[in-house]
């Protein structure tokens, strides 16, 4: 999808609205230079001292027309704008959510979460910068160039060139050029912000550790001096925006002195009335008025332009998923009722020339089957199951849900996995609606059956709203434990036959973990499971246990193979359940 194409459908369903933007902007700037003109002649010939006060009232009248024609013109452009672009801009935000909200798997994974919020808080709002500050007066300019230029040509075609050249400068050169400078400007001065951002959040995260190696001073002065760099930067950017600033003032300065000698000789060689000497001078400042800003927003372009970027890579991403078996049009997946998910000799590296998180993995997991994922962080776990999510596509090998390669499940994912990870995200809701999340259009007494399946049931009756009692911020009225089972039942709605469990025990107490364990394999005894995990408690329970190092397979087998045939595996075990008896 190209960048336009977030541009072009909304221009082409308000281009009526566009037009009359542009039209109100350039009667705007035609009131104001005729409120000039007319300001000017007024001037002029009250100071001639006319024989009647009639003989300037016409001019008086004109004055006052203007003026009030003008106020009441661009009160009606900026509405009638606004108007349309808060229009066309909800469209686009109910476009973006319809792209993310489906989307939200394989989105995370290509894209940062800083990212993601600035499409949401940024990036549909410069769209409408675009046209606000680029759109409308730029076309509103080339209206008001065009009238200029063609009404100097009806006294004299060689000044009316000279005064093209002028505003060409105004309006094009001069933006040109400032886009090229601020373009270098705006890249130089991203990447040393961003360069400080992780100094920064290193130095807050890594606070005690610099202040304990005793190099707290040197740090201090190596972010001062990327601070001064920064700081540097940000004054050229300040100078340049002077000098052209500067440039265009003289530009309009010779606008006008050349205006005073054309008008003068036209005086003098009785083409017009001296009076109009004034009128002629003083239109030049609306008229000039109209290309001052040009500069000033093109600059911007860079940023708006990375927006785009953002936004048509989320549209790419929706494209290439679209018509994908199992997707759906924004309703709930289809939950499937079996699946047989097969990892062939996949590889998957996230950067060119880097080493390989998944190097060969193979993988059979038929519906039913229940394999552990163990090994160091950085072993390749997690990018494998996002493989299996369909979240990545292997640069090698096939991973395939019933014979459909993964990624191209697109949202219909959500139908055939769901996930049970480290900390669940709890809503600021009751704790009906946060299980009903796993299905939407549950009943009252399904959420009740998946509560009481992870045993929650008690502790939410006890409760003084019982289901209705709101969870607090991020679920804090419940121990870690209980999170870790609101979600579970979640997933129990959902009903998907195969759940991924991505190490949903951290951070609990021994016991909890052993009675949360107990409920999940017991509540998930007849799906397929995929249990990532740095701990071996439980592992006597898997069919197949898999050790994971440096992207590769190291030990597979069930986990009294693994203890007879590995002494590694055993000194693990042993490691991490010292109380069990020898096998």
């Amino acid at each position: 999808m190209k960048r336009e194409a977030w541009l072009r459908p909304a221009s082409r369903a308000f281009y009526l609205r566009f037009a009359a933007i542009v039209v109100l902007g350039a009667l705007t700037a035609g009131c104001a230079a005729s409120l000039m003109f007319t300001s000017g002649y007024l001037i002029s010939k009250s100071a001639l001292r006319p024989e009647n006060i009639l003989m300037v009232y016409v001019p008086i009248v004109l004055v006052r027309t203007f003026g009030t024609s003008r106020a009441v013109l661009h009160y009606v452009e900026r509405l009638v704008g606004h108007d349309t672009i808060l229009r066309m801009i909800s469209h686009l935000r109910v476009r973006l959510y319809r792209l993310l909200e489906p989307q939200a798997l394989f989105i995370r994974s290509r894209f940062r979460t800083g990212d993601m919020l600035g499409v949401l808080a940024d990036d549909i709002e410069h769209l409408q910068n675009v046209y606000l500050r680029i759109v409308f007066p730029g076309a509103a300019a080339f209206v008001v160039f065009a009238l200029s230029v063609a009404a100097l040509g009806c006294f004299d075609g060689r000044f009316a060139l000279l005064a093209a050249v002028y505003l060409l400068i105004l309006g094009l050169l001069l933006p040109a050029v400032s886009l090229a400078v601020m373009r270098k400007s705006h890249a130089r001065i991203k990447r040393q912000r961003g360069g400080l951002y992780r100094k920064l959040t290193d130095a807050v995260l890594g606070m005690n550790d610099w202040v304990v190696s005793g190099r707290a001073a040197s740090f201090i002065q190596s972010y001062e001096a990327d601070e001064a760099e920064m700081a540097r930067l940000e004054r050229r950017t300040g100078d340049w925006t002077r000098r052209r600033n500067a440039i265009a003032q003289g530009v309009v300065g010779l606008m006008a002195v050349s205006m005073i000698y054309w008008a003068g000789q036209q005086a003098a060689d009785q083409r017009i009335a001296a009076t109009l000497i004034a009128a002629f001078v003083l239109v030049v400042f609306p008229v000039a008025d109209v290309f001052l800003p040009l500069s000033e927003a093109v600059e911007k372009l860079p940023q708006y332009r990375e927006s785009l970027n953002r936004l048509s890579g989320i549209g790419r991403q929706d494209d290439s998923r679209e018509g994908a078996p199992g997707g759906s049009d924004g309703g709930a997946a289809t939950v499937w009722p079996a699946a047989h998910i097969q990892v062939d000799n996949a590889c998957y590296q996230y950067e060119a020339g880097s080493r390989r998180e998944i190097d060969h993995v193979s993988l059979d997991l038929p519906q039913g089957k229940k394999i552990a994922l163990i090994g160091r962080s950085g072993a390749g776990k997690s990018t494998l199951l996002k493989l299996v999510q369909g979240a990545l596509v292997p640069a090698q090998g096939r991973v395939a849900v019933n014979g459909i390669p993964a990624h191209s499940l697109g949202d219909g994912i959500s139908g055939v996995i769901s996930v049970l990870n480290q900390s669940p995200h709890l809503f600021d809701t009751s704790v009906a609606n946060n299980i009903r999340l796993g299905k939407p259009e549950a009943s009252e007494e399904d959420i009740r059956l998946a509560a009481k399946l992870v045993k929650l049931d008690a502790l939410i009756e006890s409760l003084p709203a019982g289901y209705r009692t709101p969870m607090h911020e991020t679920g804090q009225r419940f121990s870690g434990g209980e999170r870790q089972r609101i979600a579970l039942a979640r997933i129990l709605l959902q009903d998907t036959p195969v759940v991924l469990l991505d190490e949903p025990t951290v951070g609990l107490d021994p016991r909890t973990e052993r009675e949360l364990l107990a409920t999940i394999f017991d509540t998930l005894r007849d799906k397929s499971l995929i249990w990532v995990t740095h701990h071996l408690a439980g592992a006597e329970r898997m069919d197949e246990i898999i050790f994971m190092e440096n992207g590769r397979v190291e030990m597979r087998g069930t986990h009294a193979e693994l203890m007879e045939r590995y002494p590694r595996y055993r000194n693990l075990y042993h490691l991490d359940r010292p109380n069990d008896p020898v096998l």
